[in-house]
C-alpha cells in the first residue's frame, strides 16, 4: 500500500532549507505534536538535488519515523512535511515561498560546510563559488544567499521578517548565522543589512537525536511493521532534546514548551554541553575508531579500550572546560550519553560522522583544546583524535588501504599531508590550514599532536588509545 493524505495538509507556516535524515527524525517531528492549529505545516527546500523530493512527492510528503530502541522498534507516520522545493530547478519559487506573507520561520540544517564560511574565524567566506555567485545574481545558490535575498524581498514588500531558526551543530549557530547574513546583507545594501539588524530574529538552538543514515534494512522494516511501501523513512534513537532561545519575530511560534522544547534566555551553556561532550566524543571515535577496524559507534563502545578511553575523554579533558547548563549534573549526561552510545539498534557508522572533519574539528573538539592549553591542562585524548583526523585525511589507513575521504578541502588536506615524509613535517603542514587551524593554536598545539601522531603510527589506533587509559 502507498502512503497517501486522508486529511488535508496544514497551512504552510514554516519554509525549511536542507531537508536531510535529521531534520525529518526531529525537528518535522517536534513540529507535528506542536502544531494543535494546522498553521504550522513544513515547505521543504533540497538545495541541491531531488533526491527526497522525488521520494516525498509520490507520498504526499508523508514518511515514517522509525524509532530503535534497545527492545525493539517502532515506525510512527509524519504529516508536517506539505511538499518539497529543488532550489536548483527553479530558485526564484523558493524565494516566492520563502517572502509568502504566512510564513514566519525559515529553520535550516546544511551542515557546517553549507554555511559557507570559515570554521577557524566564523566569518563569510567571499571567495566561496556559491558566496561569490550570490552577491551578483539575483538568483541564490546558497543557504545564506537564499535567506537574505528571501529577506530582501519580504522588506521590499513591506513585509515582517521571519525568524531565522539555524539547527545545525555550530557553537552560538544563531549568532553565527546572523553575522553571516549581515556581511552578505551588508554587500547587497545597507539599508538591507540595518533593516535585518533591527527586525530579524536569528535564536541559537542545540538540537540532539542520533540519526543513522538510512537504509534498505531500514525500508524492509518499515514496511514490515506498517504494511505500507515508504520510500522516504528515517530512523533515531528515542533520546531528544531541542533548547530554543525564546526570541522569534512578534513571538510567532507554535507551541514548542508543550511538546518538551526547552525555551530559555541563553543556550551556549546546552550547545558546549553537546557540541563538545556528544559530538567532540563521536568524532574522535570516528577517527579513531575507524582506524582501529570498528564500524560503529556501538562497535567502539563494545570495546573496553575505547569505552574507557571515551570515559577519560569526557571526566579528565571535556568535563573541566565546561561550564553546565543550569540544575545538570555533567557527570550524569556523560552517563546518559554513554549508554545512548551503547544501544545495540543504533548502527551510527564511523565513516558518516567522519565526514566533513574539516568544518566539525573547530566545534567538536578544538574550541576544547584550546580551553585546556590556556589552563594548563593536558588534552593526551584529544590530540590523539585530531592525530587520528590527520591520518584519516592523508587518505590511506594505518596499514596503507586508501580511504574514500568526504570533506570540502579533501583534496587539499591529502597533497598538504602527502608533501612531507616525517611525522613532525606532516603534522606542522596540516597545521597550516587556516580554515581549521588558528594560528596561535596550531603553534600551541604542534608538540602535543606530533606525540600523538607518533603514538598513533607506532602502536596503532587501539594501541594508542589502550596506553591513554
Amino acid at each position: 500500500m502507498t502512503l497517501q493524505r486522508t486529511t488535508p495538509a496544514p497551512k504552510v507556516g514554516i519554509v525549511h532549507l536542507g531537508l536531510g535524515a535529521f531534520f525529518r527524525a526531529h525537528g518535522a517531528v517536534y513540529i507535528q505534536e506542536a502544531d494543535r492549529t494546522g498553521d504550522w505545516g513544513i515547505l521543504g527546500v533540497s538545495l541541491q538535488r531531488p533526491d527526497v523530493r522525488d521520494a516525498l512527492a509520490p507520498q504526499d510528503g508523508l514518511y515514517h519515523a522509525l524509532e530503535l530502541g534497545p527492545d525493539g522498534q517502532t515506525a510512527r507516520l509524519v504529516t508536517s512535511i506539505t511538499g518539497v522545493l529543488v532550489a536548483p530547478e527553479d530558485p526564484q519559487a523558493v524565494l516566492e515561498a520563502m517572502a509568502d506573507p504566512g510564513v514566519k520561520i525559515v529553520s535550516l540544517t546544511v551542515t557546517e560546510k553549507g554555511y559557507c564560511h570559515n570554521p577557524a574565524t566564523g566569518r563569510l567566506n567571499p571567495d566561496h563559488p556559491d558566496i561569490a555567485h550570490d552577491l551578483t545574481q539575483p538568483l541564490p545558490r546558497s543557504a545564506i544567499g537564499f535567506l537574505t535575498r528571501a529577506l530582501q524581498l519580504r522588506q521590499q514588500r513591506g513585509l515582517r521578517p521571519f525568524t531565522v531558526l539555524t539547527c545545525d551543530n555550530l557553537p552560538n549557530n544563531g549568532r553565527l548565522l546572523r553575522g553571516l547574513v549581515l556581511d552578505f546583507a551588508h554587500r547587497l545594501s545597507p539599508d538591507l543589512a540595518a533593516w535585518t539588524r533591527t527586525e530579524a530574529r536569528f535564536p541559537a538552538t542545540m538540537v540532539d537525536r542520533i540519526v543513522p543514515a538510512t537504509t534498505s534494512e531500514t525500508l524492509a522494516t518499515v514496511a514490515r511493521l506498517t504494511g505500507t511501501e515508504d520510500r522516504a523513512p528515517v530512523q533515531h534513537e528515542p533520546f531528544r532534546q531541542w533548547v530554543i532561545e525564546d526570541d522569534f519575530v512578534d513571538g510567532r511560534r507554535p507551541d514548542l514548551a508543550a511538546v518538551g522544547v526547552e525555551l530559555v534566555g541563553d543556550v551556549t551553556a546546552y550547545e558546549h554541553m553537546k557540541l563538545r561532550m556528544l559530538n567532540g566524543t563521536h568524532s574522535s571515535l570516528a577517527y579513531l575508531g575507524y582506524l582501529a577496524g570498528h564500524e560503529t559507534i556501538a562497535d567502539c563502545m563494545a570495546d573496553p579500550v575505547f569505552a574507557a578511553f571515551t570515559r577519560t575523554l569526557w571526566l579528565d579533558e571535556i568535563i573541566p572546560a565546561l561550564t553546565p547548563p543550569p540544575g545538570v549534573d555533567l557527570a550524569a549526561y556523560a552517563d546518559r550519553l554513554a549508554e545512548r552510545y551503547r544501544n545495540p539498534g543504533i548502527r551510527h557508522r564511523t565513516w558518516q560522522i567522519a565526514m566533513d572533519g574539516s568544518q566539525k574539528l573547530p566545534q567538536r573538539i578544538l574550541g576544547t583544546l584550546a580551553e585546556n592549553l590556556a589552563a594548563g591542562r593536558d588534552s593526551p585524548g584529544l590530540a590523539l583524535a585530531v592525530a587520528g583526523w590527520m591520518v584519516y585525511v592523508g587518505g590511506s589507513d594505518l596499514s596503507g588501504r586508501p580511504i574514500d575521504v568526504r570533506d570540502p578541502l579533501a583534496d587539499r588536506l591529502r597533497v598538504t599531508a602527502a608533501a612531507k615524509s616525517t611525522t613532525v613535517g606532516k603534522v606542522a603542514a596540516l597545521l597550516t590550514v587556516a580554515e581549521v587551524f588558528p594560528p596561535d593554536l596550531a603553534k600551541a598545539m604542534q608538540t602535543c599532536l606530533t606525540l600523538a601522531m607518533k603514538s598513533l603510527l607506532q602502536k596503532g589506533a587501539r594501541g594508542a588509545v589502550e596506553s591513554l587509559t
